[in-house]
């Protein structure tokens, strides 16, 4: 095997982890966002847990939506208005504190 087999393995093997991470990631985002979602329609407890569990649902079995879709259509429903730029700040926020749960995991 040559050099650069190698380097192409490595590159291959950093991809499929990076990509496994992202997804990780993205399912723990929503898992988040489902439970803020939940907290301002005043679901709490298992309910909450269920709800949130169908955002990441949302991800996977809604053809043409994904899970904040679902959040912004369940909040307009419930008559709850955000901001649009408020709801993508929550999304963002979601995400960071998503990555920095999965690096905390991995290093721990």
């Amino acid at each position: 095997m040559t050099t650069f087999d190698e380097r192409e393995k490595g590159f291959e093997a950093k991809y499929k982890l990076d990509q496994e991470m992202q997804f990780k990631a993205n399912v723990r985002r929503d898992k988040l966002l489902g439970l803020w979602a939940a907290e301002q329609m005043g679901i709490t407890g298992d309910a909450a847990k269920a709800y949130a569990l169908s955002v990441v649902d949302a991800e996977f079995s809604e053809p043409d939506h994904d899970a904040t879709h679902k959040v912004a259509r369940d909040l307009a429903a419930k008559g709850i208005q955000i901001e649009e730029r408020h709801f993508k700040a929550q999304v963002d926020q979601c995400q960071q504190m998503a990555m920095a749960q999965l690096t905390s995991e991995l290093k721990g």
